[in-house]
C-alpha cells in the first residue's frame, strides 16, 4: 500500500478493535440482518455477509475492515472518472477490501474479492486520511477501488471529517446500496460515479451477483437529493453492447437529467471473463452517438484514446471548454462554470473549497 506523507504524529488517530456495523437489525434467536445493501444478509453467530467484511460476533454485526486501509493514493479526478468535478485536481483515494457484488469482469478483484479473516490493511483513522488529503493539497477525497458501501463506517467518518475541513467527498460505487444507506449518503456525500453495468436484471444476476433495480434507484436517489452524479458503463462485447441496451441506458439517464455525464468505457479481459476480446473503439463511438441522440449533453468514451473523446463541449455553441488527453488536463476555459464564448452554464462542481 502506498501511504502518503502526513503531518499527524505517529500513532495519532488509530482505531482499535472492530466497529459496530451500521444498518443492522436483530432478528432474535441469535440472528442479525444486515440492511446496508439490497442483499439483506441474515447471519447467525460467526456468519459473514456476501461482502466478506461484515460478521456477527457476540450477537452484533461488526465491520471487520472499518480501519483496514489497503490502498491510499493520489489520483487525478479524471481517473475516477469524474470529469465535471475540479478538472485536473489531485484526489486522495482510499479503500479497504471487500465488495457486495461478484462481477466476473472485476478489474480490482485482488482486493474487492479478497477472502480471509481478518482482512488485511493498515489501521488509519478518518482524521488521518483527511489530514493527508489536506497535506497533499487535495480538494477532495474519494472512496474507490473496491465498493465504498461495504466500508460505510470509515467512508462516512472520512466524509464528515472532510466536510469540516472544506474538502469534498466523492464515491466510486456500484450503486448496490439499500434505500436507508442511500438516504444517509446525501447528508455528507458531494459527488459519485455510479457503475451502471447493464440495463438487464438477468445480466446483473448472472454476471455480477446483484440486481438492476436497486442501482437505478441509487442513481435516481442521489441525483434527486442533490449529489453530483456521473455514470459509467463498461461496454462488454456480447454482454451489454447492443444498440438497444445502450439506448435504454442513455434514455434512463436523460430522463433524470441531460446534464448527467455518461462514461462509456472499454472492457479488457480480466478476472473470470477471459472468453472475449477488448471493446472495439468503434463500439464506444457508437455508444457516444447513441447517448447524444437520446439527449445526453456529455458522453465520454474511456479506456481508449479517441481524439477529442475526453473533451467537454459547450452544449449550446459546441466550443471546447475543457480539453483533456487521457487523464491529463490540457486546458480549462470555463469562466465561473460557464462557456467563455456564449456564457452557457456547464453543469458540475467547478469551484474548489477555500482553505
Amino acid at each position: 500500500m502506498k501511504i502518503l506523507p502526513s503531518t499527524a504524529a505517529p500513532g495519532e488517530g488509530k482505531i482499535g478493535g472492530m466497529k459496530t456495523a451500521s444498518f443492522q437489525k436483530p432478528l432474535g434467536g441469535g440472528k442479525v440482518q444486515c440492511l446496508l445493501c439490497p442483499h439483506g444478509c441474515v447471519l447467525a453467530e460467526g456468519g459473514t455477509g456476501r461482502c466478506r467484511v461484515r460478521k456477527v460476533l457476540g450477537g452484533t454485526l461488526r465491520a471487520l475492515a472499518a480501519d483496514k486501509v489497503v490502498a491510499l493514493h493520489l489520483d487525478p479526478v479524471e481517473k475516477k472518472p469524474l470529469y465535471h468535478v475540479f478538472p485536473g485536481a489531485p484526489v486522495l483515494s482510499f479503500a479497504t477490501v471487500g465488495c457486495n457484488l461478484s462481477c466476473r469482469f472485476c478489474q480490482n478483484a485482488s482486493i474487492s474479492q479478497f477472502r480471509g479473516d481478518p482482512p488485511p490493511g493498515d489501521p488509519l483513522s478518518a482524521e488521518e486520511i483527511v489530514e493527508r488529503a489536506h497535506t497533499n493539497r487535495c480538494p477532495a477525497v474519494a472512496a474507490t477501488y473496491t465498493e465504498p458501501t461495504v466500508f460505510f463506517e470509515l467512508a462516512r467518518e472520512v466524509g464528515l471529517a472532510a466536510r469540516a475541513r472544506g474538502i469534498l467527498n466523492l464515491w466510486v460505487t456500484n450503486g448496490f446500496i439499500s434505500t436507508q444507506a442511500g438516504a444517509d449518503l446525501a447528508g455528507w456525500l458531494d459527488g459519485a460515479n455510479v457503475d451502471l453495468k447493464s440495463m438487464r436484471d438477468e445480466t446483473y444476476r448472472e454476471y455480477c451477483g446483484g440486481r438492476l433495480a436497486p442501482v437505478l434507484e441509487t442513481i435516481e436517489g442521489l441525483h434527486r437529493r442533490g449529489v453530483w452524479v456521473e455514470v459509467t458503463t463498461l461496454v462488454i462485447p456480447g454482454m451489454n453492447d447492443s444498440p438497444e441496451e445502450l439506448r435504454e441506458a442513455a434514455r434512463f439517464l436523460a430522463s433524470l437529467s441531460p446534464d448527467i455525464p455518461w462514461h462509456v468505457t472499454a472492457f479488457h479481459p480480466d478476472f473470470r471473463m477471459l472468453d472475449r476480446g477488448p471493446t472495439p473503439a468503434g463500439k464506444l463511438i457508437e455508444a457516444v452517438e447513441i447517448g447524444r441522440e437520446e439527449g445526453l449533453r456529455f458522453v465520454y468514451p474511456g479506456n481508449v484514446r479517441i481524439r477529442g473523446g475526453g473533451d467537454t463541449l459547450c452544449p449550446s455553441c459546441g466550443d471546447v471548454v475543457i480539453r483533456r488527453s487521457g487523464f491529463a488536463l490540457e486546458a480549462n476555459r470555463l469562466r465561473g462554470g460557464a462557456c467563455p464564448g456564449c456564457g452557457t452554464k456547464i453543469a458540475g462542481i467547478w469551484e474548489m473549497a477555500a482553505g
